[in-house]
């Protein structure tokens, strides 16, 4: 007899022949919990395992562990080769630079050749791993069948605007919204889009080919000098350069327990709180104080009659910042 997961993992055999895990973020989300040497996807935070293990354990047995490739930055490939023994060395890929996602999945399908290949990020949750590998073996099977890119859409939870959203019907992008358009597309049905595509290879090539020429000098990789080429390439996401314009999507909704964990808001949804609603991880000493987030990885913490704060330290440095504010990370780093 078989476990649920091998009968899941036998039924899928051969559905999916490539996988590619991106896993070139940059820190700055989670900072300073992550930074730029150890970015979002090496936390261990959320279920005890980095984000890029967790991200290779729920594949592992739809696809050989040979056929797993990550793109990463060059700087993190050695920590990346730590974290995943298992897989081939040269399975490995750093990147020269930083090019968003268009040059990542295209030279990922370089790196795949041939076949069904499978793109996922590096930096999410799953809360259901079976769901997650059945709407995965449905949205394969509809990929090897057909020239089509296929996605997955999760059903939301609530009007996010710190998503991109996917039309089911019409198979329109559309990215992060507002909060008004996303009460708007919950009430029409629209999907977050996971940042999950699948295709054979040769649908990739072709819509690059059609959609962001610029980006098939990646094709003829290993056999060109990587450091050289990126230096042309544009900075521009794979929704932007190709799903976007390409005619041929297919949507296969999931609901699985789907989460991008993407800022420390997070920390509410998966941690314990005391009774003032106040998260603590390590030395804290919360007094007249709510709703806060404190974590304390060096220095202690202590918080008097102050609501609603992200507070941080670690060994390099502090954070404090008032947590209705914690998705505009990124202008931190603009100073």
């Amino acid at each position: 007899m078989y476990s649920i997961s091998q009968k899941f993992s036998y039924m899928a055999k051969n559905c999916i022949d490539k996988a590619v895990i991106l896993a070139g973020g940059s820190g700055e989300r989670f900072w300073p919990l992550s930074t730029p040497e150890r970015p979002k996807q090496f936390l261990r935070v959320f279920g005890g395992e980095s984000l890029i293990r967790q991200s290779v354990n729920r594949i592992l047995g739809l696809v050989a562990t040979k056929d797993i490739f990550v793109v990463t930055s060059k700087e993190l490939v050695s920590a990346t080769r730590k974290e995943l023994p298992e897989l081939p060395a040269e399975n490995i890929i750093g990147e020269p630079m930083r090019r968003d996602t268009g040059a990542a999945v295209a030279l990922g399908v370089s790196a795949a050749k041939n076949g069904v290949v499978a793109f996922f990020p590096s930096d999410q949750m799953v809360g259901d791993t079976l769901g997650f590998r059945k709407v995965l073996m449905k949205a394969a099977q509809i990929a090897g069948k057909q020239p089509k890119i296929v996605t997955i859409g999760i059903k939301p939870t609530f009007p996010a605007t710190g998503f991109g959203y996917i039309d089911p019907v019409t198979k329109r992008f559309v990215e992060k919204p507002d909060l008004k358009h996303a009460k708007t597309y919950l009430k029409k049905g629209f999907l977050w889009n996971a940042g999950i595509f699948l295709a054979q290879a040769e649908t990739f090539r072709g819509a690059f080919a059609a959609f962001a020429p610029e980006l098939k000098t990646l094709f003829d990789w290993p056999n060109i000098n990587l450091s050289k080429v990126y230096t042309a390439l544009p900075r521009i996401s794979f929704d932007f350069a190709v799903m976007e314009k390409f005619r041929g999507i297919e949507v296969v909704p999931g609901d699985f327990g789907w989460d991008d964990v993407g800022s420390f808001a997070a920390f509410d949804k998966y941690f314990p709180h005391d009774t003032n609603s106040n998260v603590r991880e390590g030395p804290c000493t919360v007094v007249d104080s709510s709703g806060n987030i404190c974590v304390a990885r060096s220095a202690r913490i202590s918080l008097l009659g102050v609501n609603n704060l992200v507070v941080i330290t670690t060994p390099d440095a502090v954070l404090v910042a008032d947590k209705s504010r914690i998705s505009e990370m990124k202008k931190l780093f603009k100073k």
